[in-house]
């Protein structure tokens, strides 16, 4: 076996980040994904450095151990086919909004008609059930609408973003969830579900958690966000040398560090001896960090910290993380040789498993690299994916380049 959901059949129709991201995930666990791409191919192919047109970074780090079959779903021929495929597929995906899918002949009621055993999963924007239900959504917007940039700009002055897809691939993580959690389900009960997936709530519930705060009773005790976690100097601390991250957050660590740093008396300070005291005056202990942190080099922090078991890390850059020898020792990065990329520099499967281990099956994938394989393996015969091509219904590498 090659991962836990060996011989899982999913249907990707998603694109972008959030989607494939999810999809990712169920790839790198063994599950076989067809991954149908517009002639066009997914938008990320075109996101970022790359040696050939349509292979960027950013694809290739999304879709590894995927198989990319290009159909024309407006083509009567290729949406013909694509159901065909759905009719032996244990999941389908997509992150299109539902209209879209309904205009394609794609809706849950049509679809479970071919295979009352599909798990049928969406992730798109918001809730079916409310105003925003017609509404397009990307990450940025996702952030805005759920005050991240706001949560942000406590800390550091305008709103801004968080620099990454966070809502896109948190939501991507909960779409994999979801997809795992139907195919026990079904397991169980021998059928099939749709699932819906939708970002603005799924993001909300993952920020508020945090900053619901004291909106979280009624009437509220007090405003939202919490505190420590919005504190402008909650951030890595500059050293006499570098950086350093320090999470002084215990009784016993606060204890143990007012120690080394030559204050043990503020362990005495109400302010500061427990964490309710401590929460509430966050921003003077971390004006004493920045201040008792730079007398010393990180080195000597690190070494200090370590002793002391207080939780320190040295600060890295991109750069140095590829360094980073805790990932060098456990294989974390490592360089395989792509078959039309050549050299790249790729990311383990972060999990270890004690059996059916996940394991990198295939490269990220050439537009429509798999169209006729994958048509073959889900039942098609050769004068089948013969006239789908000659329909323009199905494209591979070669007729793409032509047209």
């Amino acid at each position: 076996m090659a991962g836990p959901l060996d011989g899982v059949r999913i249907v990707d129709l998603t694109s972008n980040f959030m989607g494939p991201f999810g999809s990712l995930l169920l790839a790198d666990l063994g599950a076989d994904i067809a991954k149908v791409e517009s002639r066009e191919g997914d938008t990320t192919r075109g996101v970022g450095p790359c040696r050939n047109r349509g292979m960027s970074a950013i694809f290739l780090h999304l879709n590894r151990n995927k198989r990319s079959i290009v159909l024309d779903l407006k083509n009567e021929q290729g949406n013909t086919a694509l159901k065909r495929m759905l009719a032996g597929a244990d999941v389908l995906l997509y992150s299109l909004r539902p209209q879209a899918m309904d205009r394609l002949g794609l809706s849950y009621a049509r679809v479970r008609e071919l295979n009352p055993r599909l798990i049928y999963c969406g992730a798109f924007g918001f809730g079916q059930n409310g105003p925003y239900a017609d509404r397009p959504a990307y990450d940025d917007l996702i952030q805005a609408a759920v005050g991240m940039p706001v949560l942000q700009s406590r800390k550091s002055g305008p709103p801004e973003y968080v620099a990454t897809a966070i809502a896109d691939r948190v939501v991507g993580m909960a779409l994999s969830t979801a997809v795992s959690t139907a195919l026990f389900q079904r397991e169980r009960t021998g059928s099939g579900q749709e699932i819906q997936v939708p970002m603005f709530e799924t993001f909300t519930q993952f920020v508020l958690g945090d900053h619901l705060y004291g909106h979280t009773f009624v009437p509220s005790i007090g405003e939202s966000g919490y505190a420590r976690m919005m504190n402008p100097d909650r951030r890595p601390y500059r050293t006499s040398d570098g950086y350093l991250g320090v999470n002084v957050y215990n009784d016993e660590h606060w204890r143990r560090f007012f120690e080394i740093s030559g204050h043990a008396e503020m362990a005495q300070d109400p302010r500061f001896a427990d964490i309710h005291g401590r929460t509430q005056h966050i921003g003077l202990l971390y004006e004493f960090l920045a201040q008792v942190l730079a007398t010393r080099s990180t080195a000597e922090w690190l070494e200090l910290l370590t002793e002391a078991d207080i939780p320190a890390i040295e600060m890295n850059t991109v750069e140095s993380l590829l360094e980073d020898p805790h990932l060098k020792e456990t294989g974390f990065f490592f360089e395989e040789d792509h078959p039309s990329e050549g050299a790249l520099r790729s990311m383990g499967i972060p999990q270890r498993w004690s059996g059916d281990a996940p394991e990198q099956r295939y490269p990220a994938p050439r537009l429509g690299e798999h169209s006729v394989e994958l048509l073959a393996e889900y039942g098609f015969g050769r004068d089948e994916i013969g006239n789908l091509l000659a329909a323009g219904a199905v494209y591979t590498p070669e007729n793409l380049t032509a047209r």
